[in-house]
């Protein structure tokens, strides 16, 4: 059968033209030279999915089920292209007949599926899954809006439906249903895949549950919509505003219909395979992607007990051998906590198997840290997790750690052995291959074409620190990506960037802790200095991309003063020659695939302690970035693989940080009164220049935060940050040096490739056969 397969895949490939010109006179009745940019890309998409439908499935005797809220897998065609082996072929066949293959990329709509990093990670994770060759599939939810489109109007965020999904697109509609119960409310689903090819490799899926009575039509003004219709709204968007009870209820809603589907989906997969459940962990391992999947342990227990004559004893064991939690985040607000009272209502048929976990766990720990159930009726979900799963891991070095000795330091005494580190990665096909072929291709000129399969070859590049010629084109090809970023700014964002200037990028979800309000100082700083008279020697551009939750009041108010900065910088004629601020409208995959390889200063200035990992640095270090930040998350293993002398370090440590916390010492105000620039950096938030052109409501409300709460601490650290961005900047005037730095970032950036993260993983936690 493989041997059939294989042979099919082999004809299509050995030519492509004539599948083409084929597919165009099937789906248009015309030849490739006449279509439209847009028939084009369809008959690319239906040709890149047939050769995936004649390609091998992965299949082994264990499989790897990875269940995430979000896969933010970005435009497929190039990737896919890339992977298939075939991109380079294409480009040329559509040169040949007058059509650009880069048109094609920008008419394909980006799968709205998910937010942030989590996202990005589990989408990488996929590929090199299916790149090295282990059975496996994402589980998650269909979104048809997705977040939200980020509107700017009147210097403010707005959101708008983000309607991606087309007749023609890479979801296939198969014909697996299941009904899923909320007590007694049914709605059924329906089950959509898109085909995840690895890079040499055969075809995985990503399995996404959609509902069949869902209504686009109750999307009204905006995002609004009625949040109580649940048989209308289930798949309509991710993470709805849960700012009310009625959006927390809906949250649950789609995290029990996400892993009621995901547990059905497993189950009748063992069924049609013949394997014994009460051995399941032999043959699946289930990666809970953050808590919003916990669920899954209760449900995958419920069945057991109630369908297939397990005992409970039987079942928690079962589920608990087959089931691993990783864990993405220090912020408490983030590992979820229920109200008891919301699953009573949601899911009904899981409290009862909820309050009896809980109860095993309260009569073995009389901890209440270590609890589920609350003395305030909360169930925690992690909790849950780390109880009954076999593996517990976090995604960086320092933010293991943090999580062994403080954060979960309960737990950790409990289950020493089940806590590890897995640090993150990113695939190399998509964030260098797909969106800096210009590097790529000099990179295997340089070092062969080994690295595209083992990223540490990417090592042999520190061979040439000292040729001048390696160093000079490395430099080029930065000046090409900032000359494109520019060209596609001032059509996009009709503002005019000036490739000659430092690009200074911070692109992440709007988070204080992520400190974009650092960034917003500085600039507000150096904007005052220039005003002053010192002007920097090399023009500087700062660009910023981010969207805020709906319900993150904050977070919109440092949206608002980006804005109203990029309107008081742009148009000042004193400063706008030294100084450019550009905040992107809707950020996402597609504009980080820009944006990323024009970066000359990578912003990754979270308060120390916070970020679990990032991703976002490793694609920028990958790209010839010098990254500015903080020791927080995978920065210290870039610091630890770059040295010191290739990165710019400054503020507080995580454990000075933990300590004042744990002392509520920290008084913003203090830092503000003893600090002359930074008061006049926070003043000028509230000053007339400001207000004139800003919403004196979200001004003065983030003026407030900033001096009298700070939570996470942007004053204790700005000083130091003004001084080693000074210092930064300067030193990128000594071009030789910035040359070799960026060659040691992008020879050091091997370790962070996701084949590496997924090795780990399969080596210590899923063994996959």
């Amino acid at each position: 059968m493989l041997q059939q397969t294989n042979m099919k895949r082999d004809v299509l490939l050995s030519n492509l033209e004539h599948q083409l010109e084929e597919l165009a006179n099937e789906m248009f009745q015309k030849n490739v030279e006449v279509l439209t940019d847009h028939e084009v890309y369809f008959c690319l998409l239906e040709l890149v999915k047939r050769l995936m439908a004649v390609s091998g499935q992965i299949s082994g005797e264990k499989k790897i089920y990875y269940i995430s809220a979000e896969f933010l897998i970005g435009k497929l065609l190039s990737n896919n292209l890339i992977n298939l082996g075939v991109y380079d072929e294409l480009a040329s066949i559509l040169k040949s007949k007058g059509k650009d293959i880069a048109r094609m990329e920008e008419i394909e709509p980006e799968p709205s599926l998910g937010n942030g990093g989590l996202g990005r990670l589990a989408a990488c994770f996929l590929d090199s899954i299916a790149t090295l060759g282990l059975p496996g599939e994402g589980i998650g939810l269909n979104y048809h809006y997705g977040l939200f489109k980020q509107v700017f109007k009147n210097k403010l965020q707005t959101a708008e439906k983000n309607d991606w999904i087309e007749e023609r697109s890479w979801l296939t509609k198969t014909d697996v249903t299941f009904d899923v119960y909320f007590g007694k409310r049914k709605v059924t689903s329906r089950l959509y895949d898109i085909d995840v090819v690895g890079y040499g490799n055969d075809v995985n899926k990503l399995r996404l549950f959609d509902i069949e009575s869902l209504d686009e039509s109750i999307v009204k003004e905006g995002i609004d919509f009625d949040k109580d219709a649940i048989e209308k709204n289930l798949t309509l968007f991710l993470y709805p505003d849960d700012s009310d009870e009625a959006g927390n209820l809906l949250r649950i809603y789609q995290q029990y219909f996400m892993v009621c589907n995901a547990a059905q989906l497993i189950l009748r997969e063992m069924k049609e395979k013949k394997y014994d459940l009460r051995k399941l962990y032999n043959h699946a391992v289930i990666q809970i992607n953050d808590t919003h999947p916990t669920m899954v342990i209760p449900e995958l227990i419920r069945i057991l007990v109630n369908e297939k004559a397990f005992t409970m004893d039987e079942a928690i064991e079962v589920v608990s051998k087959t089931c691993a939690y990783t864990n993405h985040t220090i912020l408490a607000e983030a590992l979820e906590k229920w109200p008891l009272k919301y699953l009573e209502k949601v899911v009904p048929q899981l409290v009862p198997i909820i309050k009896e976990l809980d109860k095993r766990v309260k009569a073995k720990y009389k901890n209440p840290e270590v609890q589920i159930i609350d003395k305030d009726g909360r169930v925690h979900m992690a909790h849950i997790d780390i109880h009954y799963g076999f593996s517990v891991n976090g995604v960086a070095a320092i933010h293991t750690e943090i999580l062994k000795d403080t954060e979960l330091n309960d737990f950790y005494k409990i289950y020493p052995e089940k806590f590890n580190n897995k640090t993150n990665g990113i695939t190399f096909r998509r964030w260098l291959l797909s969106c800096n072929r210009e590097l790529a291709g000099y990179l295997s000129q340089v070092i062969g074409d080994g690295y595209k399969k083992d990223a540490n070859e990417l090592e042999k590049l520190l061979g040439y620190s000292d040729d001048q010629e390696v160093l000079d084109r490395l430099a080029e090809i930065k000046m090409n990506r900032k000359k494109e970023l520019a060209a596609y700014v001032k059509v996009a964002e009709g503002v005019e960037l000036n490739p000659d200037s430092i690009f200074d990028i911070q692109i992440k979800r709007l988070h204080e802790y992520k400190r974009q309000q650092m960034n917003a100082l500085y600039i507000i700083h150096k904007y005052l200095e220039i005003k002053g008279g010192k002007k920097p020697s090399t023009p500087l551009t700062f660009i910023f991309g981010a969207k805020a939750a709906p319900a993150y009041i904050i977070a919109q108010d440092i949206i608002h003063l980006l804005l109203v900065l990029q309107d008081i910088i742009n148009n000042d004629p004193e400063v706008s020659p030294y100084m450019t601020l550009l905040m992107v409208e809707n950020y996402n995959v597609s504009y980080a695939e820009k944006l990323i390889p024009a970066c000359d200063v990578s912003e990754q200035i979270s308060l120390a302690s916070k970020e679990a990992s990032g991703t976002g640095n490793m694609k920028f270090m990958l790209n010839g970035a010098v990254t500015i930040g903080t020791s927080d998350g995978a920065n210290v293993e870039i610091n630890e693989l770059v040295g010191d002398e290739n990165i710019y370090v400054f503020g507080e440590k995580s454990e000075a940080v933990i300590e004042h916390y744990a002392k509520a010492d920290y008084v913003s105000k203090d830092y503000y009164k003893k600090s002359p620039v930074i008061k006049e950096a926070v003043d000028f938030i509230v000053g007339k220049q400001a207000l004139a052109r800003g919403n004196k409501e979200n001004l003065k409300r983030l003026y407030n935060e900033l001096l009298n709460k700070d939570w996470f601490m942007t004053l204790l650290d700005l000083e130091e940050y003004i001084e080693t961005k000074d210092r930064m900047f300067g030193d990128y005037e000594n071009r030789q040096k910035w040359k070799k730095m960026m060659l040691a970032n992008i020879a050091k950036a091997g370790f962070f490739s996701s084949d590496r993260t997924i090795n780990e993983y399969n080596r210590d936690i899923w063994k996959l056969k």
